[in-house]
């Protein structure tokens, strides 16, 4: 596709019909906006962008809110979007404040979250001269968005904006950027509603091939050691009811990948947890020993492989995804399915009832070895070592009184996998975080458009102290617009995840990964302090006694932020764990602990 806008035809008057209504482009901007149904908007002026922020002054419609730094505009537009479903926008100004956005882009794109990126740029005349805060925006995001759009002219900007929320929010989600020069946005044309959108080739394919839904649905019947192998496509396809009915018609158990936490209730009995790298042992080699993988919307992730080449050797695979590009993109599929996974599992349930009318599978032997993994390897973990609190228990105890209609946001690293592993998510939307990318400082600005998009739910920011320091600027914005997230700070005074790895892979050499944050350190910076600097409520806990105090005392403060420096050990590991470049049956339970495999 070009990178020029839609083509826009503008309607003959009739007669007694009044003639369009003259705005410039910066009005057609907001006006579009409000027609397509946006309510909020993430933000940060400038100069490229001016002419947009001053009609937006006078929306009705429109809630702008300011952030502190670009970043935050767009993991905040993530957030609204993967709290709610809705598409998630954010604007920002030419150069440094478009580049400002490239890594909330590249994390929206790799998670597919349905957002829409408004960008200036400076007048077109000036373009490709190196002018002031002149960065060329369309090509540096062009391999991180679904589409990326230049707008020179103001008659483009309805359809062009009309064309973007479109592509965003259908087929696979994802970022789209529309950049417009300031000429364009100064400059007075007629306004047409609604515009016409076209966009040549852009036609996602969300009903599947009635013969491959019946080709899966016999392998399905057929199959001795299914497994549903569940990706956040299904979430994003709000399709958990749908698979909730294939589930129980099928019998096969569940897996459920980091991005689609919540998208199978974890209470489930046939939930075998996440797989993967940090995933549990019952879910790592229930997919390492299935005779047919069904793929809901996942993309066989390197997380969650292993070693690619040594992954699930014995699986046929039926592969379900809205984007053609991903099937059989890693690993080949026996049966690829091209469409909505809501649609798609639907068709396939319905067809697997059919196939299975006369005898339905017998899956005692499957479900006998896999109960007895979940008793041998419950999700557990070890006593620390130093007497300081343990990091997954507080973490648990977040989840527990909270409860399931709660929004978790994680930022990158151990705490993201234990908010991953020891809260019980029941419904869809309610974990988010930054699968693909692995972005630092996503968690707080996520909490906040999470809270905007759905201001009746509890949002908590479990965060890292490294992630904290990376984006906490956005408390101001949390406080002054009355947005009362919760940060639950899991501060181990260092860069865990890395820390890990330096003990497990590089003899215990940890090279700059300490923070000096927490437990007998100098504590720069004291994170209570920064809260109440922030017009926050500041807690420190580091006696795991006074946790669920704290936690109540969070859930009960709604008139502003809380930031709560829970002081944990510095020696807790995230385990099960797969080391890098070795296959899935190498999983190991914690350290020096692998499961027995019998040799074929």
């Amino acid at each position: 596709m070009s990178t020029e806008p839609p083509t826009t035809v503008l309607p003959t008057p009739q007669p007694g019909r009044a003639a369009p209504e003259q705005l410039t482009g910066a009005e057609a901007v907001v006006r579009t906006l409000e027609l397509l149904g946006i309510d909020d908007v993430f933000g940060l002026p400038g100069g490229a962008i001016l002419p947009i922020y001053d009609p937006l002054m006078d929306s009705k419609k429109i809630r702008h809110i300011l952030v502190r730094h670009e970043q935050g505009a767009g993991h905040a537009a993530e957030g609204y979007a993967a709290a709610s479903g809705r598409v998630g926008v954010a604007m920002a100004t030419s150069g440094p404040g478009a580049t400002n956005l490239v890594t909330a882009i590249m994390d929206a794109h790799m998670d597919s979250v349905p957002t829409l990126f408004i960008t200036g740029q400076v007048f077109s005349t000036l373009m490709g001269t190196d002018a002031f805060q002149e960065a060329d925006i369309v090509g540096i995001t062009m391999p991180i968005t679904k589409h990326s759009f230049l707008v020179k002219d103001a008659a483009d900007i309805p359809s062009t904006i009309a064309a973007a929320f479109h592509i965003a929010g259908t087929g696979r989600p994802g970022p789209v950027l529309v950049d417009i020069t300031k000429d364009a946005q100064q400059q007075t044309v007629p306004f047409i509603w609604p515009p016409k959108i076209d966009l040549p080739g852009y036609r996602p394919v969300t009903k599947a091939h009635g013969k491959q839904i019946l080709a899966a649905a016999q392998l399905l019947a057929e199959a001795k050691k299914p497994i549903l192998y569940v990706g956040g496509g299904v979430i994003r396809a709000n399709a958990s009811e749908e698979l909730l009915a294939l589930a129980e018609a099928t019998g096969a158990p569940v897996t459920t990948t980091l991005m689609a936490r919540g998208a199978f209730p974890d209470s489930h009995a046939q939930h075998l947890g996440m797989p993967g790298m940090h995933g549990t042992v019952p879910a790592v080699l229930g997919l390492q020993e299935a005779d047919l993988i069904v793929s809901l919307g996942a993309r066989f992730d390197d997380r969650v492989t292993g070693k690619t080449a040594l992954f699930a050797p014995n699986a046929k695979v039926v592969h379900v995804d809205v984007d053609p590009a991903e099937i059989s993109k890693i690993r080949t599929a026996d049966v690829p399915i091209v469409g909505d996974a809501k649609d798609v599992i639907v068709d396939l349930t319905s067809a697997f009832r059919q196939a299975t009318k006369d005898s339905a599978p017998d899956l005692v032997e499957w479900w006998t070895y896999l109960n007895g993994l979940r008793e041998e390897f419950p999700l557990g973990y070890s006593p620390t070592s130093d007497g300081l609190m343990a990091p997954q228990y507080v973490i648990q105890r977040i989840g527990e009184l909270t409860g399931p209609e709660g929004i978790f946001t994680a930022g990158v690293g151990q705490h993201q996998m234990w908010a991953a592993q020891f809260i019980k998510y029941q419904r869809p939307n309610s974990w988010l975080n930054s699968g693909g990318a692995g972005t630092m400082g996503y968690s707080v600005p996520a909490a906040m458009g999470a809270k905007v998009a759905e201001p009746d739910r509890v949002v908590w920011a479990i965060d890292g102290d490294g992630c904290f320091q990376m984006t906490n600027q956005e408390l101001a914005t949390c406080t002054i617009n009355n947005i009362p997230i919760k940060v639950a700070i899991i501060n181990n005074s260092s860069l865990g995840m890395v820390r890990q790895w330096q003990t497990l892979f590089y003899n215990g050499r940890y090279s700059n990964t300490d923070l000096n944050t927490g437990h007998d350190t100098i504590q720069i910076p004291d994170f209570v302090k920064l809260a109440e600097a922030y017009g926050a409520l500041g807690i420190r806990v580091t006696r795991e006694e006074d946790v669920d105090a704290a936690v109540k005392l969070a859930l009960e403060t709604n008139d502003r932020p809380v930031v709560i420096d829970f002081v944990v050990s510095a020696d807790a590991m995230v385990w099960p764990m797969v080391p890098q470049g070795v296959s899935n049956s190498y999983v190991q339970y914690a350290k020096d602990h692998s499961p027995a495999f019998e040799e074929e």
